[in-house]
């Protein structure tokens, strides 16, 4: 495995070299190759140690923002599909190790798969080298994946701003759940209820799921709003 490449564009070179093959390691490989160790430890590492780091920056650089709004910002960032992305770029995907039938079945393109391995690869540095380090590293590839603060301002959809308004409240987010639809085939009708965390429910309707969403939310917010 030639991974001299991947620590110049992580800008981190290990000591401890073995920890990167571990990172590449996915678990279908090893089993195949019965080799001791795979990725998912390090993935559980790295997972929190990119949300501490994800945590403080976004605190820092949004000293105005409320708690949900940072909560959002974060989701965003450490989303699966934005870290198969990172993945991409750094061409994980060329690196990381797979099992012949992982590797048959298009694993190598699978965001799950490349999300994990680009944690797993943060807890390898951890490991190796700190938090410190792990932290420039983070900060790095996510300097210029941060929002322009003006755009904290806009305007959100309803789901967005109540996520953010429960997050706020209740410490906890809502729940939507499609209670069932009514009409026929071609012009069917979807109703969703919109649960907030402290037990009020709120119904919605739309011609499609995500639109009944948004009404039941829409509510919500009228709600949280009169109180």
């Amino acid at each position: 495995m030639n991974v001299i490449g991947l620590q110049e564009c992580i800008h981190h070179r290990f000591d401890q070299v073995k920890l990167l093959e571990t990172a590449l390691t996915h678990s279908s490989y090893a089993n195949e190759r019965e080799v001791n160790a795979d990725n998912e430890r390090l993935e559980f590492l790295g997972d929190a140690v990119l949300e501490l780091c994800v945590s403080e920056e976004g605190f820092k650089r949004f000293p105005e923002a409320p708690e949900g709004q940072l909560t959002r910002i974060r989701s965003q960032l450490v989303k699966e599909k934005s870290l198969a992305a990172i993945a991409r770029e750094l061409e994980l995907d060329r690196h990381v190790l797979l099992g012949r039938g992982e590797e048959q079945q298009g694993g190598r393109d699978r965001d799950a798969l490349l999300a994990d391995a680009f944690e797993a690869v943060l807890g390898a540095v951890f490991l190796d080298a700190g938090f410190e380090a792990a932290k420039g590293v983070i900060l790095r590839i996510f300097a210029d994946r941060w929002p322009e603060p003006s755009s904290l301002t806009e305007v959100k959809d309803y789901k967005s701003r109540l996520q953010e308004v429960a997050q706020e409240r209740f410490r906890d987010r809502p729940v939507y759940v499609l209670s069932g639809t009514r009409g026929p085939e071609h012009e069917k009708i979807f109703i969703v209820d919109a649960t907030l965390p402290a037990g009020e429910v709120f119904r919605g309707e739309g011609t499609g799921v995500k639109r009944a969403e948004q009404e039941a939310a829409r509510q919500a917010l009228v709600y949280l709003d009169d109180e």
